[in-house]
């Protein structure tokens, strides 16, 4: 059996409150028909790092992790705002929270520290990480929401498809697209790789 579904929310949606809440509700409509694990982009709080990081050039390390530690951050607003949601911090929180019925939200730094096997380089952003944890959770299926839909490729980080496991089925989709990439994720016979446009 394969691992839960990976749905990656991209932190600049933290810019229009009312389209973040409903994609929380359709993330919530999602978990009920399949087991998924929300992985958070890192928005508005991975851009103060690369703020912090032009004023007071950081060692790429440390900027990596002070990200990833956004990352966490943009976790705990989500499971605020998903129906029935918890934060998590590891494979057992995850197990945990789909026996109890809670859609899980990683805040993926101690997962990560732990497995510490991408770059450090801003060129590894939360889509590389977001496929990265499929390769971990043992999953076929990666949806990544951003702001709006487009061509795949071009809208995931350089890194990406280095980090994404051979023979997962991808996405990109926009909000309006929910609907859409819902029926995508539960359809049989996905695409290895397809955008919403």
């Amino acid at each position: 059996m394969k691992g839960p579904a990976v749905i990656k929310i991209g932190g600049s949606l933290v810019a229009d409150p009312g389209t973040l809440r409903e994609v929380g509700g359709a993330v919530a409509r999602m978990a009920g028909r399949t087991p998924v694990v929300v992985v958070p982009g890192g928005g508005p709080f991975a851009d103060v790092v690369r703020s912090v990081d032009q004023s007071f050039p950081l060692p790429a390390s440390t900027a990596h992790w002070m990200a990833i530690l956004g990352m966490d951050q943009y976790a705990h607003l989500l499971a605020a705002i998903i129906p029935g949601a918890s934060v998590v911090n590891d494979r057992l929180g995850i197990q945990q929270a789909h026996a109890a019925g809670a859609v899980p939200v990683l805040a993926p730094w101690r997962w990560l520290s732990a497995a510490d096997e991408l770059p450090h380089s801003w060129e590894v952003t939360s889509d590389s990480l977001a496929a990265y944890l499929v390769m971990l959770l043992g999953s076929d299926r990666l949806l990544l929401v951003k702001p709006a839909s487009g061509n795949g490729d071009a809208m995931v980080d350089p890194y990406f498809l280095k980090a994404l496991p051979a023979g997962v089925s991808w996405r990109t989709t926009g909000p309006r697209e929910l609907a859409a990439a819902e029926e995508w994720l539960l359809a049989p016979g996905r695409g290895a790789r397809e955008s919403s446009d």
